[in-house]
């Protein structure tokens, strides 16, 4: 209850209720447009940038979608003067960022939002950075009642509030076991490549960045016998979706053991594998043996560079490529001797649904009754069914396949 009260006595202290930094690249202009068509009326927000000349060509596009965005404040800030992120983070109750790759410019806008009090999301799916932000400014941000969302694009926001909905299906009495399909198609844009390859080249940074947020969590820890565990597994038949589960070693299965840790819904025993469900065992094998040439290609200065030039940042597919663009996540789900199968489905991943996910978050937290949390938390913690009310409404599906009549194609919180 005292977050609650201190967000609501936050709120006239402050000018706007959501600022978006970083409209002027790819995604961020996609969210940009998300927001100008579906803020709800009276809501505060404002741009924020370094370019005030791109930030002012941004509105202008904004406002033939919504004319009243003629009058939407842009607000000077720049990655590399903390100074400026300071005065940012002291004038929002919420601060949208999208400037990446994360580990090189994310660390001061956590930073000022940490002291601030202010709530902070952003669709990174860097490891390290999420680890190392955890280690630097979780207690401050407890302290000062700031959530840190991070991943609240396509990673992670399908997978965490996919399994938070799943094992709402399943006794919370017993052991969970839950297995994650992917499957997508799509593209990628300069900054996802741009993030994609350093983090490839920064092995040894990640598992530092990992060991020392262990260290913390374990001095923080309360008493208690749950167990989670997010096993990376192997290449095997996927159980409830045809062909082959390719593991997936990205930050998706981290989340959602971060939030079967936090609430005790996830049952006193919670296993979950996260992997990309491949029809045919040649393809499976190519995937791996090209995931493994690429992390070597990106260990090579001169070679990653190169590659990082076959995408230009602030570019991404164009509005064609993304209507044909798809992704699905199948769970598949035992506990307390019932099986449940469940689905999360939705448009284009990296950029259209990402830009959704990533502006319902920060409405979420700005206008939802939320439960009373801080420091670094996940969607599924921090906004948990409310946040899928919201992406039910916004078009995304979260239903269930078995056993049949139960659940239904969209849950509303």
């Amino acid at each position: 209850m005292a977050r609650q009260l201190g967000q609501e006595a936050g709120r006239g202290e402050r000018d706007f209720d959501l600022v978006l930094f970083g409209a002027t690249g790819f995604t961020g202009g996609l969210t940009a447009e998300y927001l100008a068509a579906h803020a709800p009326q009276g809501c505060r927000w404002a741009l924020a940038g370094r370019d005030r000349a791109r930030l002012a060509a941004v509105r202008e596009r904004l406002a033939a979608i919504d004319p009243a965005c003629a009058d939407v404040p842009l607000l000077p800030a720049d990655a590399s003067d903390p100074d400026s992120l300071r005065e940012l983070a002291r004038r929002a109750r919420v601060v949208v960022t999208t400037v990446g790759p994360y580990v090189a410019h994310g660390e001061p806008l956590v930073a000022a939002c940490a002291e601030a009090g202010t709530d902070y999301v952003d669709l990174t799916g860097e490891p390290e950075f999420i680890d190392r932000m955890f280690t630097a400014y979780h207690e401050r941000a407890v302290a000062s009642g700031a959530r840190i969302v991070h991943a609240c694009g396509f990673d992670s926001v399908p997978h965490d509030l996919g399994a938070y909905y799943t094992v709402g299906l399943l006794p919370a009495d017993a052991p969970i076991r839950l297995d994650g399909y992917v499957r997508a198609k799509g593209t990628v844009s300069g900054g996802t490549l741009a993030s994609a390859l350093t983090a490839f080249a920064r092995r040894r940074q990640t598992a530092a960045a990992a060991r020392g947020r262990r260290r913390l969590e374990q001095r923080l820890a309360g008493p208690g016998d749950r167990k989670v565990r997010t096993p990376l597994g192997r290449l095997r038949r996927a159980r409830g979706a045809k062909g082959w589960a390719v593991p997936l070693p990205t930050v998706d299965a981290a989340i959602v053991g971060r939030s079967a840790r936090a609430l005790d819904r996830y049952g006193p025993d919670f296993r979950y594998r996260h992997a990309a469900a491949v029809r045919w065992l040649p393809v499976a094998l190519a995937g791996l043996l090209g995931a493994a040439v690429l992390l070597g290609l990106a260990q090579v200065g001169p070679i990653r560079r190169a590659l990082s030039r076959l995408r230009r940042p602030g570019t991404g597919p164009d509005a064609a490529t993304r209507e044909r663009s798809w992704f699905s996540v199948r769970f598949v789900g035992e506990g307390g001797g019932r099986r449940v199968v469940t689905e999360v489905r939705g448009g284009d991943p990296g950029y259209g649904e990402t830009a959704k996910m990533l502006a319902e978050s920060a409405l979420c937290l700005a206008f939802d009754e939320l439960p009373p949390t801080s420091g670094q938390v996940t969607t599924a913690v921090a906004m948990g069914d409310a946040l899928l009310a919201r992406l039910t409404a916004a078009g995304l599906t979260f239903r269930t396949v078995e056993p049949a009549g139960v659940g239904g194609d969209r849950l509303i919180g």
